[in-house]
């Protein structure tokens, strides 16, 4: 009796399935660290105790972003270790602070099937949740990717495609309790530029660039115990490359948007996401914001945000995609999200 995992394939699944991720992760100041030593990280809510008590919050939660990366970690194993690609993200939300002490673990249901014309790939989508020690739900949102089948020649299930939001509604978003930008201090926050100075429409290039290294994408994916094969054997593809985590280069372009949007502090809600194209060391990811949309919230003194962030590592700042409509070769992330910032 064999007792390794091979990891899944597409036709393992079954709609109505309920994943539960094994390994829970006990969060230490050691995550936050390691988070702003991977990235140039430097929103101040999530750097300094006293910033965020000044914004009401009893300490600095973690970077909204590592939690992200510490709950999709936990779901490799069982959703993505055989991926050929992640393709998207929906319907994304973070409803509680993580804090050093908290326990997170992951779940996931699967809500849609659908094979592709080869008969050698389907697509699988899941609603994933991490929720801390105490049950509570601290963030949900739903992916889908690309898996190989087994074997080709397995029927191909009845297609199930989720109707999924265009986007999470402003209204829909989650405040963290207490958050208050009244007393905000921008010039420890580093800009002057609050809620009121941008407009919908408005594109930002982020001037800076970061080039990515074998080291520090192998310490991210071990960081976040994300095990996908792409990601750590290079023998898996035909050009001998280890592919980048999507995540690495969304948190990469998340903190090169600092300059340009230092007090877009914490994102709250994730729209829609696609790696555009793939990523390997030695690129070098740029970044570019457009503002979308924008909405009060019942919270004093806090603006919402809808921002697009796209990273790139060939292309020019602002260009997107071809007159066919694919994504220029270029480009590395499309990111649609909402953030919390000072009015």
């Amino acid at each position: 009796m064999t007792k390794t995992n091979p990891g899944r394939f597409f036709e393992d699944y079954r709609v109505g399935e309920v994943l539960t991720h094994a390994v829970p992760r006990s969060v230490t100041g050691g995550e936050r660290a390691l988070y702003h030593a991977l990235y140039p990280a430097r929103h101040a809510l999530f750097s300094s105790d006293e910033f965020a008590r000044g914004c009401g919050l009893p300490a600095s939660p973690l970077d909204d972003l590592a939690v992200f990366h510490l709950v999709f970690g936990k779901t490799v194993p069982d959703v993505s270790l055989n991926a050929v690609a992640n393709l998207g993200y929906a319907e994304g939300r973070w409803l509680r602070p993580v804090r050093p002490g908290d326990t997170l673990r992951a779940e996931s249901e699967v809500i849609g099937l659908k094979q592709n014309s080869n008969a050698k790939t389907g697509i699988v989508w899941v609603r994933t949740r991490g929720l801390n020690q105490r049950g509570e739900v601290v963030l949900e949102y739903c992916r889908w990717v690309m898996l190989r089948k087994r074997d080709e020649g397995a029927p191909a299930p009845d297609p199930v495609v989720p109707a999924l939001a265009a986007a999470v509604p402003a209204g829909q978003l989650v405040i963290p309790e207490g958050l208050d930008f009244t007393g905000y201090d921008f010039a420890l926050a580093g800009e002057p530029h609050r809620w009121g100075d941008y407009e919908v429409g408005e594109k930002i290039d982020h001037v800076d660039g970061v080039t990515i290294e074998e080291a520090e994408h192998m310490m991210a994916t071990r960081l976040w115990q994300n095990t996908a094969k792409v990601h750590f054997d290079a023998s898996l593809r035909p050009d001998g490359r280890r592919l980048i985590y999507g995540g690495h280069v969304i948190s990469l372009a998340r903190a090169l948007s600092f300059n340009g949007l230092a007090n877009a502090q914490m994102i709250v809600g994730l729209n829609a996401g696609a790696h555009a194209n793939p990523c390997f060391a030695g690129d070098t990811v740029r970044a570019w914001s457009e503002v979308l949309d924008k909405a009060d919230t019942p919270a004093p003194g806090v603006g919402a945000i809808r921002l697009r962030l796209v990273a790139y590592k060939e292309s020019s700042p602002f260009e997107l995609r071809a007159d066919d409509g694919k994504y220029l070769p270029g480009v590395l992330l499309d990111l649609d999200y909402w953030a919390l910032m000072p009015k």
